[in-house]
């Protein structure tokens, strides 16, 4: 059950080597939805892997006791659920012979909620990864038998650590299939206490506050690339953010400065204040070092490395890039639903 690319390596993996253990009987999906600009009604690309196998395809609108009638008329032994975006009932979740297992896109018991793999990247964590756990009704609390984890690199941005996470789940169920079709698996609670939370992200979520340390700026911006997007205003022009980083100390700043100057000379630079460009990115000082934006977009233009973007758009030194408040991303309780 899912709607999302990022399950397709591990429905490969399902089909080919894991085909050992088990076999995929049918394939749970959202329905077709209207998508980019012309709005143009398409299947996702997890319909599109069941239907070139030959499998059925089921597209509930919603899950109903109908639905679950039909999942138990499978005699389906289990079902495996990743990024699917369904709610689903104690009744659904029981129809499979040894129940609903969930691959959650978190180490748990963090980032338990909709948005875990922004919000890792966004909240500077250096490793993120999947869990294998039981499905409960209360939000991802379930009880874990295994994690796959994955490291994040500085530069990597939510479109990298997707394809990481994607291709995590392929040795994850590599070990703990065998072990389920045993009935050895073993599924531990999680602890309580060291839950955190993470939400749905809006459009609003892009701002950036340039009063914070230059580690924040980086992890916001790559966190939310490619949506919802971080951006500022440049010259009256909206910019999009695509990548970032943190400055090493001494990097060139092309006016003779370094950045490890930030912060300990005012004049070389206020939170926000661009104070040049080097070879790689435009250097804007925060409230701790600097941040290199390593690529930008104008309105109507494409994603481009700095270097090709400053060529079309100046950008001097000295230029002051307003701040917003960040907005919080993470929380001890579960954030409040939101259509």
């Amino acid at each position: 059950m899912g709607s999302d690319g990022i399950a397709l390596p591990l429905l490969e993996w399902l089909v080919g080597e894991g085909s050992a253990w088990a076999t995929v009987i049918a394939v749970y999906t959202q329905p077709d939805r209207a998508v980019g600009r012309g709005q143009k009604v398409q299947a996702n690309a997890i319909k599109m892997w069941a239907l070139s196998r030959g499998l059925p395809v089921f597209q509930p609108e919603k899950v109903t006791e109908e639905t679950r009638v039909e999942l138990a008329g499978l005699n389906a032994d289990v079902s495996l659920v990743m990024a699917y975006g369904h709610i689903l009932k104690d009744a659904f979740i029981a129809a499979p012979r040894l129940g609903t297992l969930n691959l959650h896109a978190s180490i748990l018991p963090k980032y338990r909620g909709a948005s875990p793999i922004q919000t890792a990247v966004a909240n500077g964590e250096k490793e993120t990864g999947v869990s294998l756990m039981r499905i409960l009704r209360k939000l991802d609390a379930g009880p874990v038998a295994d994690v796959e984890r994955v490291a994040i690199e500085p530069r990597d941005t939510t479109l990298e650590i997707e394809g990481k996470l994607a291709g995590a789940c392929v040795p994850l169920l590599k070990r703990t299939l065998p072990k389920l079709a045993e009935g050895t698996l073993v599924f531990v609670e999680q602890d309580e206490a060291r839950a955190t939370f993470c939400r749905k992200l809006a459009k609003e979520d892009g701002a950036l506050d340039f009063n914070q340390p230059a580690a924040v700026i980086a992890a916001r911006v790559n966190g939310l690339f490619p949506w919802p997007a971080c951006s500022v205003e440049i010259g009256g022009q909206v910019v999009k953010l695509g990548l970032a980083e943190v400055a090493a100390e001494g990097a060139g700043s092309g006016d003779g400065s370094s950045v490890s100057d930030i912060g300990s000379r005012p004049e070389a630079g206020a939170p926000g204040e661009v104070i040049g460009a080097d070879a790689e990115g435009l250097l804007v000082a925060t409230g701790g070092g600097a941040v290199r934006l390593l690529r930008l977009q104008r309105p109507g233009g494409k994603m481009l490395v700095a270097a090709e973007f400053l060529r079309g758009f100046t950008v001097a030194a000295g230029t002051r890039i307003e701040s917003r408040a960040l907005p919080v991303l993470v929380g001890s309780q579960p954030f409040p639903y939101k259509k």
